[in-house]
């Protein structure tokens, strides 16, 4: 089970030794001119389905979940399970849903539910963050008890709205829970000669 994760100390090393290059790789697969691209969220999101994959076999892990499915990104062991990743010193909110329309943005605070477990990666370059379990029972107990308007963060009327969040409270109060489990990973970067471009000119440099 996708528990494992956390429970073995092989795989707790492997992940803590190696999570942060390869999303130092990441970063610089979606960079230009020095800026982070926003692809930069689907690589993490494809690295950790790689590491489900790589410890319990493709054939416990779904990968093929339709790109429109709400929430979930992956299923393990026929767990649904969504995927999200936060940069930055602090734990801080993470999108439920992304839309610029207000309706939809009020029709989705209106009628959400927690549906799946789901994997945060708190990336804090040059400090420390973790990668956490947040079990689905917990997230419907803590909406239940402080009520979706805490639970939720909604744009503020009259701006331009980008979503609804799970709020910065949630999401501590979550990964702090004693059935949350969690690797505390240090997030030091690495010298790495690496050229984003290089295995896309081998392609371009093999005979046909």
């Amino acid at each position: 089970m996708i528990n494992n994760l956390f429970e073995r100390d092989l795989i707790i090393e492997r992940i803590q030794n190696k999570l942060p290059f390869i999303f130092q790789i990441a970063e610089i697969d979606s960079s230009r001119a020095g800026r982070i691209g926003m692809e930069v969220g689907s690589l993490r999101e494809r690295i950790l389905i790689a590491l489900l994959v790589h410890e319990f076999g493709i054939e416990n892990i779904d990968t093929e979940i339709p790109i429109t499915t709400p929430e979930i990104d992956v299923i393990a062991f026929d767990n649904p399970l969504s995927i999200k990743t936060i940069t930055g010193k602090r734990l801080v909110g993470v999108k439920l849903i992304w839309t610029v329309d207000r309706d939809n943005v009020l029709e989705f605070a209106e009628n959400y539910t927690p549906t799946c477990d789901i994997l945060i990666a708190h990336i804090n370059w040059g400090g420390m963050g973790g990668l956490y379990l947040i079990p689905l029972q917990i997230q419907v107990d803590l909406m239940d008890r402080i009520g979706r308007n805490q639970y939720l963060k909604l744009p503020k009327p009259g701006t331009n709205p980008r979503g609804v969040e799970l709020s910065t409270a949630s999401v501590r109060t979550l990964v702090h829970n004693e059935q949350s489990l969690g690797i505390p990973i240090r997030w030091g970067r690495r010298e790495i000669n690496y050229n984003p471009y290089d295995r896309w000119l081998d392609y371009w440099e093999e005979d046909d």
